[in-house]
């Protein structure tokens, strides 16, 4: 394992980039992975890294709207993503959610 401290600060921002920036690639290529799969698997989707990225812009005082962000995120507007990738939830994944986020707590 790399020793961490040996990583200087604009080098481990710059990795973190990097990594998110793949992260949103391979989001935006399975577009056959619905948020409710993704919500239901690891407790976070689509719409939470836009959130998230959302906030950092706040944190720097960039102003960005939501939808703003979740253009970003989904490389298209969000309703366009919407009309053409995103299905209907099943009873099954609903119900996942629901338990999911009884156990959590919410």
């Amino acid at each position: 394992m790399a020793d961490q401290t040996k990583i200087d600060e604009t080098t481990r921002v710059e990795l973190e980039a990097a990594a998110f920036r793949r992260l949103v690639e391979h989001l935006r290529a399975r577009t056959d992975v619905q948020n409710i799969d993704l919500m239901n698997l690891a407790g976070f989707c689509r719409n939470c890294l836009s959130g998230w990225y959302q906030d950092a812009a706040a944190d720097k005082g960039i102003p960005l709207e939501k939808l703003e962000a979740r253009e970003i995120v989904y490389g298209m507007p969000f309703d366009e993503w919407k009309a053409k990738y995103q299905t209907e939830a099943t009873p099954e994944q609903k119900a996942a959610f629901a338990e999911s986020h009884k156990a959590a707590g919410h």
